[in-house]
């Protein structure tokens, strides 16, 4: 009997565990709502508060104050976590056809669409409140802010480079700081946005190298399938033009060698991003994407240091 009962556990696949025994262990809900905002990859807020302190710093002349400090700090983080779970919603069904994606908290049906729209308007209505707390004319430029963060996932159904419109979107915390500081957003805001949106376009290039096959395959439209074979020469382009446009932008401030240094910092990082990416390796691309915050972080450090000791 005993023999019987193991040809038949063996040839139909069974086992003696107990049902459900591979499955993974029920997860709380504030587990599943720190992965929805991706709280555990601070990377993704770090590329949009390195830009963003820059432009307070620079519409300051310096520090910028506390209250606007931990404004745009707090600002940043809840409106980047708030664009994570608008950007999980609108591409719940693609999720589930990319490798990396997949055990995502919506596509993996651990929470619902519901659950996830409360926790983006709340997190957005946060952050508008602090914003409420600077000048009018940075609470009229949130606006705008905020409707191109919920357009941006929906541009990669249509649009041959999405990237360029989500620089748009991230582009926004620098026109804000400027207009919270100054009442007004003139040239050099308007040249720190464009060297910020190619920033973007560079580090977010690579992200989408990391995810070009399943992209192919599900009909996304990102900037490294329209790139093509142009891919790694198109971010090296787009880096140049970041340091570039940012030297144009700061060069009448006189922030000295701490700028300069900072600026070589930038420029020595991007040739580092071009041994990882060069290959076109899924885990290459992935560590640059991920390590692209610190060209912000030391292009802001100059330039706080060089306003410091001016």
């Amino acid at each position: 009997m005993q023999r019987a009962l193991c040809f038949w556990r063996d040839n139909l696949g069974m086992t003696t565990s107990t049902p459900h025994a591979d499955m993974p262990a029920p997860r709380s809900k504030l587990s599943l709502y720190l992965d929805l905002i991706r709280w555990n990859r601070p990377a993704g807020w770090l590329v949009l508060v390195w830009p963003t302190l820059a432009a307070l710093w620079v519409a300051s002349e310096g520090f910028p104050g506390w209250h606007l400090l931990l404004v745009f700090v707090c600002g940043t983080v809840l409106m980047r976590s708030a664009g994570c779970t608008i950007n999980d919603i609108a591409d719940r069904d693609f999720d589930k056809h990319v490798k990396r994606t997949t055990q995502r908290p919506i596509t993996s049906g651990q929470v619902s669409v519901k659950e996830a729209a409360v926790v983006g308007l709340v997190l957005t209505l946060a952050a508008f409140v602090l914003v409420l707390t600077t000048r009018w004319e940075a609470v009229a430029w949130s606006v705008p802010a905020v409707l191109f963060t919920v357009l941006y996932p929906f541009t990669k159904r249509f649009f041959a480079m999405p990237q360029a419109f989500l620089g748009i979107a991230f582009n926004f915390g620098i026109v804000i700081a400027f207009a919270a500081v100054t009442g007004s957003v003139g040239s050099t805001a308007w040249i720190l946005w464009l060297a910020n949106m190619f920033l973007v376009l560079a580090y977010d290039t690579e992200y989408a190298m990391v995810d070009r096959d399943d992209d192919l395959k599900i009909g996304m439209k990102t900037s490294a399938i329209t790139l093509g074979r142009f891919d790694v020469a198109g971010i090296m382009g787009f880096f140049g033009l970041c340091l570039g446009l940012t030297v144009w932008a700061l060069l009448p401030y006189g922030l000295g060698w701490p700028f300069w240094l900072g600026m070589a910092a930038a420029a020595a990082q991007v040739l580092w991003h071009f041994t990882l990416i060069k290959d076109r390796q899924r885990e290459g691309c992935f560590v640059a994407f991920s390590k692209s915050h610190y060209i912000g972080m030391t292009m802001f450090a100059g330039i706080a240091l060089g306003f410091a000791l001016r």
